[in-house]
């Protein structure tokens, strides 16, 4: 019966949240029910069956070894509030999608880095913040996402000032941007677990974005 997998999403606890209301709906079209996990929202439920970590500030440069003087816009209170999700999920084999910073969180959650600032390596993509699908990715043929979303090129949206430098364990790169900049990671284990460096959540009007929270559904059931 549609709407009894129980799908967390975590985000940033503004009263408008365009990203929550987006991925709530895509969960909702995929036959999920949301609910929100931020530092003011606990989920109204005993256990859920996946998660999606979302986008957002920066995480914070001390969870992955780098300068804690840089210049960011951190959110200590939802690093901490995710880094406990994300391991909990770890440890009960809960499926997870993570989505922009939620898949350098996973990154920097099993022991991977960050780039803290991803202009200075931009040749071909520029650094403008954008909904549209104008950024060309490019998947592994082989990979989990080029199945999910039934291509090996996309086009998405950009939103990102950081992204993942070195992989975390059992984490596999399965798509670049056109400047080789990580796109898209992979669980090599056995729980399900992938991640996208875009936002499908703004462009659930295209059934190769669809896909992946539909995916997630699936895995949660």
């Amino acid at each position: 019966m549609a709407g009894t997998v129980r799908i967390g999403v975590t985000g940033n606890s503004r009263r408008l949240s365009p990203s929550w209301i987006c991925t709530a709906l895509a969960l909702r079209l995929a036959g999920a029910r949301p609910y929100r996990i931020s530092v003011r929202h606990a989920p109204r439920c005993a256990q859920l069956d996946g998660l999606v970590i979302g986008g957002g500030d920066d995480i914070s440069p001390e969870h992955y070894g780098h300068d804690i003087t840089a210049k960011v816009k951190p959110d200590p209170a939802r690093d901490r509030l995710e880094i406990n999700w994300i391991n909990e999920a770890l440890q009960q084999n809960i499926p997870m999608l993570g989505i922009c910073r939620g898949a350098q969180l996973i990154n920097v959650v099993l022991g991977g880095t960050l780039y803290q600032d991803v202009r200075p390596i931009r040749n071909h993509t520029h650094n403008r913040p954008g909904l549209l699908p104008t950024k060309q990715v490019s998947l592994r043929e082989d990979s989990l996402i080029a199945g999910i979303c039934g291509k090996c090129r996309l086009r998405v949206n950009s939103l990102h000032s950081q992204a993942i430098d070195e992989h975390g364990r059992e984490l596999l790169i399965v798509g670049h941007d056109l400047d080789g900049i990580v796109q898209a990671i992979e669980f090599t284990g056995e729980q399900a677990i992938i991640g996208v460096q875009w936002h499908p959540e703004y462009l659930l009007y295209m059934p190769s974005q669809l896909a992946l929270f539909r995916w997630l559904v699936r895995q949660a059931q």
